[in-house]
């Protein structure tokens, strides 16, 4: 097969970027040249992985130092809202997000058109929650990549995506699109106005996004999908399984207390961590237990000290290569921590604080994959009993064992491999 070009261009967040490394590094072993498009921030990401990349603003351009204050700022504000109900955050964080979100699409506008003339790809693979119109008129199939919950393709039967909601909360669901409606419609006006701009047709309110003409990509794995009322066709939708990216080894540290404890994996996500005083709670809690801890404490390592012997802290870790050797993993839902536990079979309690999260704690726990914990409303005795319930719960590992089994087999990565070159050939 000839060498297509494959362009990527994932929202600038570590859980789609990374996922789009998986499906990239997978691309390239077919020896195929995989693209990055990206906001200048993470230019450096996707170039670790050694891919080329190519910036596009997504919003006024400004020094990487400072952009990343912006979001540190903006997460670490609104972390008394992290305490509240996902209906709660609706006007909120939820709303500010789809702020941010509508003026990135509207600068991106400004690149995109140059920066793909200049890459010319064969294929463009959008994960993000946003059309930006440049990649539909480009020309060339465009794919889009669902990395977060399957419910970012809505459907009547499943609960709204960002609603944390149970799969037969029908009220509650009809409750949560009402307020989302009601919240982001003069946003959602504002984004219709931009689509005319670019000579696209409106949205029916609440959307933001289509479904991709010719191929649509979704992370979430068989045993937790939703039970549509309305299937996706196969011929435009595939579940990948998951898609774990390729990582270096990691070699647990020895820890100078509890050295033949079960080990416990805590990580929060970039943003996550900067809820500084909830690790440290967290922190004293396993300090005081029969565990090994890792800890991912982000950008935040020099605020924690006199850390407990059967703790380590990082500011990162490799987390594909860290998971397989955990016996448990506390996480807050987001879409590589949720489909990478379920990969190599490890039970999570999960402690969502916004976006998909919320969705992805009640799929886990609805599924019998792991447990859903409020983030703050626990307290270290409950904490500590739930840990050994959990790694004492052998419907829940022979659940974890068979749903890892049938991920690993799909091999979510060399399967959208396989989806992209096939688009490529047919429109050659």
């Amino acid at each position: 097969m000839p060498q297509r070009t494959f362009a990527f261009f994932p929202e600038a967040a570590f859980g789609p970027a990374l996922n789009s490394v998986g499906i990239a590094q997978a691309v390239a072993a077919c020896g195929h040249r995989a693209v990055f498009l990206s906001d200048p921030g993470f230019l450096e990401v996707y170039r670790g992985y050694g891919f080329e990349a190519h910036p596009v603003n997504l919003s006024e351009p400004m020094p990487a130092e400072q952009m990343a204050k912006f979001w540190e700022e903006f997460i670490n504000g609104h972390i008394p809202n992290f305490a509240k109900a996902p209906i709660d955050q609706i006007d909120n964080y939820v709303k500010d997000c789809w702020e941010a979100i509508v003026e990135s699409a509207k600068w991106a506008e400004k690149d995109l058109p140059g920066v793909l003339a200049k890459i010319a790809p064969d294929v463009i693979c959008v994960d993000n929650v946003i059309l930006f119109p440049a990649i539909k008129q480009f020309g060339k199939p465009w794919v889009r990549i669902i990395s977060c919950s399957e419910n970012e393709i809505e459907d009547a039967g499943i609960p709204p995506h960002l609603s944390g909601m149970a799969a037969g909360d029908h009220a509650g669901h009809a409750a949560f699109r009402a307020r989302f409606n009601a919240v982001i419609g003069p946003i959602h006006a504002d984004f219709n106005a931009f689509l005319a701009r670019c000579g696209e047709a409106p949205y029916p309110l609440g959307q933001f996004f289509e479904a991709s003409p010719f191929l649509n990509l979704l992370l979430y794995p068989e045993p937790v999908k939703f039970a549509r009322a309305e299937p996706l066709e196969p011929s435009r939708f595939q579940y990948l399984e998951g898609c774990v990216r390729e990582e270096a080894p990691y070699q647990v540290p020895a820890f100078a207390a509890n050295a033949d404890g079960p080990l416990v994996y805590v990580s929060f996500g970039s943003l996550g961590a900067g809820d500084v005083d909830l690790m440290k709670r967290l922190i004293a809690a396993l300090g005081r237990s029969r565990f090994r801890v890792l800890v991912n404490v982000g950008d935040y390592r020099e605020q924690y000290e006199d850390i407990p012997p059967n703790v380590h802290v990082e500011s990162w870790f490799p987390q594909p290569s860290v998971i397989p050797q955990a016996d448990l993993v506390i996480h807050h839902g987001g879409n590589n921590s949720f489909t990478e536990c379920l990969y190599f079979g490890r039970p999570a309690i999960v402690m969502p604080f916004v976006w998909d999260g919320h969705d992805n704690a009640m799929r886990v726990e609805e599924t019998g994959h792991g447990h859903r914990l409020h983030r703050y409303d626990w307290d270290e005795a409950g904490l500590l009993r739930l840990i050994e319930t959990t790694l004492a719960d052998s419907a829940m590992a022979a659940r974890l064992a068979a749903t890892s089994a049938h991920m690993q087999e799909q091999n979510g990565p060399q399967k959208a491999a396989r989806l992209l070159e096939d688009l490529a050939e047919r429109h050659a």
